[in-house]
């Protein structure tokens, strides 16, 4: 307690004052402060004992040594300043650098020690306070300026919101807001077009750069010159009816035995072959199916090809697929050689096909037309070396000719997924020369020749025009059709195919609030899913086409999943959650997918030919389809009169007037011609016995379950429904 009494103060002198103070020292010189301290009992320390304040000369000397602290100067100053004369540096305190702020904390034992109070400076919270008084009171001129930056946004045709948003340096949260504004609903993952994000970039405050989209263009028909320019094989596609002999034809030309391979008999992909011809010639034939559901594969056959070999049976004259075969013939604008097959048949009659055929164009060089026509004979080999001939002489007439240089590009004809080699697609060379380890574009998917594969099954390392091949090495299965280039590099066949996707557009659209939902079942059908796992993708193509023609006003078709490939897990699964038809085209489950749809009872169909499979899919939308009601009349009674039974109550007797009445069957009852009651009969009494049935001419007591309003001249009618099957 007595070291707090002993606490020396320091305070401020003001203009009032009482005691006389000695100022002496301070006229002098510059301004000067000092402190004064009350007089109370103080104890001298050990460390200095000879101190005594109570001595003046002590003191004045005390007071000497404090005069050089700058604080305590300014302090004791303020009352002999005058009234316009203001300090300079207000709120700067400047420190001795020798002294360390840390230890300017002021202690109890520090107070009492006079060397410490001689260097006593200013705390370090009160400078921080005076420098955050000196930075409020700057001029706000003084104060820095945030301005926006405004920034140059390249704009592509189609932009998802969040990259947009990253190139603006702007929240996204911020732009879906925005588009909110304007009645757009939209996620950070939605894709806007071009002119919209122009109008975003714009209403934010930054420059809007439209990016010049980059134009990838392959020409299918290289400009030849003189030199490169070289005369290839024809391109044959043999066409016509189911059964006419296509296939049998080709195998003949081949001296092979394709036939005996296709189910049913039947071709159900296109094959692509080479036959040299006696002279050394190269032909290449593509042949096609001749079966309805292969129309599209005969339409690709035809667009690919030089010239068109019409395979008519000479026992079965023009038949519907015969017709369309030279409608896409003429589609194409490609010359037509008729090939009369089966020549060798009793029952053949040429003259009435070369007459049937004038109605669409094609005249028989003997009745003066332009049309070469070939009578031949599959079986025996009839005139073979003459349809070569044929083709050859067309061909020089067309004047074919490719160039042999530069790089490759042609035409997928068909494509499948092989279980050890991956995606093959076979592709028929038009223009360049194809070499393993070419990079290429085909479809919407890319790759590198790894092997190609020629008719023969043999490893090429080169391919040149007119030349069918199957090529490994694709990223992922091509379509039917497509069309294949090659490129310089990897790079470029990744950045045309990534192009190739920007300009199809994303499935990620916006949803703006008044557009209507797209799931609305049409006409409220009944809808049966289908799921189709082809071995090729023709297949797959013809068999998804020939199910989408199945048309019926009560129920339709919709294939979710047509694809091809061995059918895995994931079919089975997408099956069953949809409730969908699982069929095999040529294909069979894995063992994983086999054990799967075993556990889940999902039922897989398994078919070689077309029309089973088609005729699977009726039959499956006829099982959707409301059974038709037959309704049998079994008999029919006259009420006479009506009884009170006490235990079964009214009962109604009656005269079988026709047939017979069965108890337990369906009846109605029928008052003036108007339907009364239409359930059930509950009992027949025939002498008060219950009886099963009773026939024309006999009398009998009927009960009515849920009835007892019976009249006399009423009709009782005993009737059955029968459900009959609708088939589409």
């Amino acid at each position: 307690m007595d070291d707090k009494k002993n606490k020396k103060k320091t305070l401020t002198i003001s203009t009032n004052f009482s005691k006389k103070i000695d100022i002496s020292s301070l006229g002098k010189g510059s301004k000067k402060s000092f402190s004064i301290s009350k007089k109370k009992p103080f104890r001298p320390s050990k460390n200095n004992p000879n101190l005594n304040l109570g001595n003046p000369s002590n003191k004045q000397n005390f007071f000497k040594k404090n005069l050089n602290r700058k604080f305590i100067e300014q302090q004791a100053t303020k009352a002999f300043i005058k009234k316009d004369e203001k300090p300079q540096n207000k709120g700067k305190i400047k420190l001795k650098s020798s002294i360390d702020r840390r230890n300017l904390k002021l202690t109890v034992s520090r107070a009492l020690n006079v060397e410490e109070i001689e260097i006593k400076q200013r705390s370090l919270a009160s400078v921080k306070r005076a420098r955050l008084k000196e930075k409020k009171s700057l001029p706000i001129e003084e104060k820095k300026e945030f301005k926006k930056v405004v920034r140059d946004v390249k704009i592509p045709e189609q932009i998802s919101i969040q990259e947009l948003s990253n190139r603006m340096a702007e929240r996204s949260s911020d732009i879906i807001k925005f588009l909110l504004n304007m009645k757009v609903l939209a996620t950070i993952n939605h894709i806007i077009d071009k002119d919209t994000a122009e109008y975003i970039v714009k209403e934010f405050g930054h420059k809007p750069i439209i990016e010049e989209v980059p134009k990838f263009e392959v020409n299918k028909n290289i400009k030849q010159n003189a030199v490169s320019a070289k005369k290839r094989a024809p391109v044959v596609t043999i066409m016509g009816h189911v059964d006419h002999g296509k296939t049998s034809l080709l195998d003949a030309l081949r001296d092979t035995n394709i036939v005996s391979g296709e189910f049913g008999g039947i071709t159900q992909h296109i094959g692509a072959y080479q036959v040299k011809a006696n002279n050394k010639d190269l032909i290449t034939f593509i042949d096609t199916p001749g079966h309805a559901a292969f129309t599209e594969m005969r339409a690709r056959g035809s667009k690919v090809t030089d010239i068109v070999v019409l395979v008519v049976a000479a026992d079965d004259g023009i038949k519907p697929q015969t017709v369309e075969a030279i409608q896409h013939a003429k589609a194409a604008k490609v010359p037509i050689i008729v090939a009369i097959n089966k020549c060798d048949l009793p029952n053949k009659n040429i003259s009435k096909i070369k007459n049937d055929l004038m109605q669409y164009e094609l005249i028989a060089e003997d009745l003066s037309g332009e049309t070469l026509f070939v009578e031949v004979s599959a079986t025996k080999k009839d005139n073979l070396e003459k349809l070569k001939e044929s083709i050859l002489l067309q061909s020089e007439i067309l004047d074919l000719k490719a160039s042999y240089d530069g790089p490759a590009s042609g035409v997928v004809l068909e494509s499948k997924i092989d279980k050890g080699k991956g995606p093959v697609s076979t592709i028929l060379i038009s223009n360049g020369q194809l070499k393993k380890g070419d990079h290429f574009v085909c479809g919407n998917t890319w790759g590198k020749v790894r092997a190609m594969i020629n008719h023969e099954s043999k490893t090429i390392h080169e391919a040149l025009p007119s030349m069918p091949v199957e090529i490994l090495g694709m990223n992922d299965s091509a379509f039917a059709g497509a069309e294949f280039f090659v490129t310089e590099n990897e790079e470029k066949a990744k950045e045309i195919i990534e192009f190739k996707k920007s300009e199809q557009g994303s499935s990620n659209k916006l949803i703006v609030k008044d557009k209507k939902t797209l799931f609305e079942n049409e006409n409220n059908k009944e809808v049966l899913n289908i799921i189709i796992k082809s071995d090729v993708q023709g297949s797959s193509e013809a068999l998804k086409t020939a199910i989408n023609k199945i048309k019926h006003e009560e129920v339709k078709s919709k294939i979710i999943l047509s694809d091809i490939g061995m059918i895995n897990e994931t079919d089975v699964s997408l099956a069953k959650a949809s409730k969908a038809l699982l069929i095999g085209f040529n294909v069979k489950p894995n063992r994983e997918a086999k054990k799967l749809a075993e556990e889940q009872k999902v039922d897989v169909k398994y078919f070689n030919i077309i029309y089973e499979a088609l005729e699977y899919v009726e039959k499956g939308l006829s099982g959707l389809l409301e059974p038709d009601v037959k309704e049998i009349i079994n008999g029919s009674a006259e009420i006479q009169k009506v009884f009170n039974v006490s235990k079964a109550g009214k009962i109604a007797g009656s005269k079988v007037l026709s047939g017979e009445i069965k108890n337990k069957t369906k009846a109605r009852l029928i008052r003036d011609g108007v339907v009364v009651y239409n359930g059930e009969i509950s009992s027949i009494y025939r002498e008060k016995n219950q009886v099963k049935d009773v026939k024309s001419g006999l009398e009998c007591g009927i009960a009515l379950k849920d009835f007892i309003d019976f009249k006399e001249k009423d009709i009782i009618e005993s009737y059955s429904s029968e459900k009959i099957e609708r088939k589409i």
